[in-house]
Parts: C-alpha cells; sequence; structure tokens
C-alpha cells in the first residue's frame, strides 16, 4: 500500500481508470446488486444498486431490527389467528405462547411470515404500528429510497427497497450481537420444532455469517449475505437474480480478494512534528491516536490532511491530544484519527528563569 501528501490530477486520473477497470473484472445475473464493506461503507461494486425493487423476504431484515430495538427477546407471545399468513412459515399454533426470541429464530431461518406478524404484534401491538416503525428506522438510516408496507414482504405497491439501503440496513444490523447470532445459525430446536436456516451460503462459503433469504414471484429471487475474513466484514445484496448462490460467492470472493482491508494508520505512527515553545526540545513528534483500517485494492494511495496548531507550548503531557490528521482516497474522506504527542514536553527552566529576569 502506498502513501502520499498531495495528490496529483494525473494520479487522480490514473487511479480512477484502475478502479474502473478493477469494477469491471465481476458481474451478476441480477437485475440489481451492491457489494459493500461494512465497517468502512465503501461500495466495491454496483450495478443498478438504486432502482426500487419488489425485496421479498428480505423485508425481514428490518423486521428483525425493530423488533431487537423496540421489544424485549424474553417478551412473552401468545398467537392468535391473526398471525397466520400465506407463504412460507414456521408453523406457529394459535394459543401457543413463545419469547419473542424464538419468533425472530422463526422470521430469519425459517422465514415465517406468520412469525413475522407474531413478532408485529408481540412488540407493537398492530402490524400497521410496527410497519411505521420500521419506515421511521428506513428514515433514520437513509434509506431513502425504501417504503414498507408489511412485515413479512409480501408484494405490495408500497413495499419496495434498493440493493443499496439493503446493504445500508444490513451493516446497521450486523452490528446488534444478538441479530448476528441469529442470522448465523445454521439449525437450531425451538421446542418440538426443528428450525432449518433457508442461507445455504453459512454451509457453502467460508466466512459466511448470515444473513436472509427471500422469493416471491414478482421479486424473483432476492439475497442479502454477509462474510467475514481476517477482520473484514463484506455485504452482498442481489434483487431479482435466479443465480444468486454462485452470484454471492463470486462478489464476496472479489471484495476479499481485489479490496483487502488494509491499515492506513497505525496507532503510535508519528504522523509528522510540531514545533515546541518553552520546551527542552524545539519538536515534538505527533502520533496516531488509534489505527485506521480501509478497503483498498493494490495500487490505491491514500492522502493525509494534519490539521494541528502550529505550535505547541510546553509543559505537556506525552499522549496530549493536539490536532487531527484525515485520510482521504480520490478526493473521497476515508476516516480520521487524533493526533497525540509522542512524549513529555518539559519546560525550558532556564528560559523560565531568563524570562523571570
Amino acid at each position: 500500500m502506498g502513501r502520499k501528501w498531495m495528490t496529483s490530477i494525473c494520479v487522480a486520473l490514473v487511479l480512477i481508470q484502475m478502479l474502473h477497470t478493477a469494477a469491471g473484472a465481476v458481474g451478476t445475473s441480477a437485475r440489481s446488486a451492491i457489494l459493500m464493506d461494512a465497517d468502512s461503507g465503501r461500495v466495491l461494486y454496483e450495478q443498478n444498486a438504486d432502482e426500487p425493487m419488489l425485496i421479498a423476504s428480505i423485508t425481514k431484515i428490518m423486521t428483525a431490527v425493530v423488533a431487537l430495538e423496540k421489544g424485549k427477546i424474553t417478551d412473552p407471545y401468545t398467537v392468535t389467528a391473526e398471525d397466520m399468513a400465506e407463504g412460507s412459515s414456521m408453523y406457529l399454533a394459535v394459543g401457543e405462547t413463545l419469547p419473542l426470541e424464538e419468533l425472530l429464530y422463526g422470521l430469519m431461518l425459517s422465514s415465517g411470515n406468520d412469525a413475522a406478524l407474531a413478532v408485529a404484534h408481540c412488540v407493537s401491538g398492530t402490524v400497521e404500528s410496527f410497519v411505521a416503525e420500521m419506515n421511521a428506522k428506513a428514515e433514520e438510516l437513509g434509506m431513502t429510497h425504501t417504503s414498507f408496507a408489511n412485515p413479512n414482504g409480501l408484494d405490495h405497491a408500497d413495499h419496495y427497497s434498493t440493493a443499496r439501503d439493503m446493504a445500508v440496513l444490513t451493516a446497521y444490523a450486523l452490528q446488534n450481537p444478538a441479530f448476528s447470532r441469529i442470522v448465523s445459525t445454521k439449525s437450531i430446536a425451538i421446542g418440538a420444532r426443528t428450525l432449518t436456516n433457508h442461507n445455504k451460503l453459512l454451509s457453502w462459503y467460508d466466512g459466511c455469517i448470515g444473513v436472509k433469504t427471500g422469493y416471491t414471484k414478482a421479486a424473483g429471487r432476492t439475497l442479502v449475505s454477509a462474510a467475514r475474513r481476517d477482520g473484514q466484514t463484506l455485504v452482498a445484496v442481489t434483487l431479482s437474480d435466479g443465480n444468486d448462490w454462485l452470484d454471492h460467492s463470486a462478489l464476496l470472493d472479489y471484495g476479499f480478494t481485489v479490496y483487502p482491508r488494509r491499515c492506513v494508520l497505525t496507532a503510535g505512527e508519528v504522523v509528522c512534528t510540531l514545533p515546541v515553545r518553552g520546551g527542552t526540545k524545539d519538536l515534538v513528534s505527533m502520533t496516531a491516536g488509534k489505527s485506521l483500517w480501509y478497503p483498498m485494492a493494490s495500487g490505491e494511495e491514500v492522502a493525509f490532511t494534519v490539521d494541528a496548531p502550529a505550535a505547541l507550548t510546553a509543559p505537556l503531557p506525552a499522549g496530549t491530544e493536539a490536532g487531527m490528521v484525515s485520510v482521504s482516497l480520490n478526493g473521497e474522506a476515508v476516516g480520521s484519527v487524533p493526533l497525540l504527542t509522542g512524549e513529555a514536553l518539559t519546560l525550558d527552566a532556564g528560559l523560565f528563569r531568563q524570562s523571570a529576569e
């Protein structure tokens, strides 16, 4: 990985061309697709990623997010006739009582449409109130091309999303430990039921950690997957894709191979030096306050911009924050890290005495 402090127009154009070439190295059978690095949000591949489309049961990612944030997984719920639904099911029986957590396993592993209605009733009392919470969360996350009309993903004119919005949602959802635990479960016994995850990539793809399949005749096959390798988490989304298992394997392989997670700044690394007033040394080393990682292709270079005082005045202890270093790639912000004094600034007692005299 290279580094530079000033970016010329010529080099930027070369890097843009390199990115264009790399991005063309993978494709899918999907009508819409995206591959995103979950931690940084960097998009590594996209294809019609902002086209609003029917999304089928990947809807249930949002259903689970709202349930985990608005409800308690230990909350009991007694199933009613209003929870019965067409399509995929965890086969709930009217009158049985289950905790919300078990309903969420039925929601995400068996893709139960009955479980989705039961979750909505358990958390919000009515489906309408729960759907309002889903749309409020979508707005909060900046999912600007998304509208939810139900918690299960059955086709509806006001129920749609995009590959990009679903990737943003999934990256957010994976930060919730309970969500991650549920969607990474291959199978689980709940009472007399054994629920098996529909996501074949959990068994097929090394590092897969979830998350959700979907299908209706109108939407076609929809799939959101996530995988983690060497500290890097990738999220792939395809909509209307008849070859989704192979496409997701290819997308994830592409991301891990072409855009591996790289350390662009290491905690404690010297970034620059600053002048010192009234100290025993004229200069102090300024170090990165934490490490910064970012997915980068071979040959890509980051640029650094330091925002710090013109000078520091002694005395100051080591590790004092004084400024910030911002990192960018092709003019786009990657992140920022605080600058810390690498050593203590000791007051020059001789200078102090001279000024006093």
